[in-house]
């Protein structure tokens, strides 16, 4: 999977948690969250989605290094 799937990917996800996400409108280099203004559940279940959608392990440790888009395509991408 290229980093452009992988983004693709991670919107979908993002997209069942908050339906009015626009992906276009995301910058890669902000914390995601805020962009969308998630609660801490609210990213739990995405996490737990990206974990589910791309069968990737996803440890509670790992969360706090995955706070932007770029942060969570190279994370993802080395897994994979």
């Amino acid at each position: 999977m290229n980093d452009t799937e992988l983004r693709a990917a991670v919107i979908a996800e993002l997209r069942t948690i908050a339906p009015e996400v626009d992906g276009d409108e995301l910058r890669d280099d902000r914390p995601l969250r805020r962009q969308v203004d998630l609660d801490s559940l609210d990213w739990l279940n995405f996490l737990v989605g990206l974990h589910q959608r791309l069968a990737v392990e996803i440890p509670e440790a790992d969360y706090p290094q995955l706070a932007t888009l770029d942060d969570l395509i190279g994370y993802l991408r080395a897994r994979l």
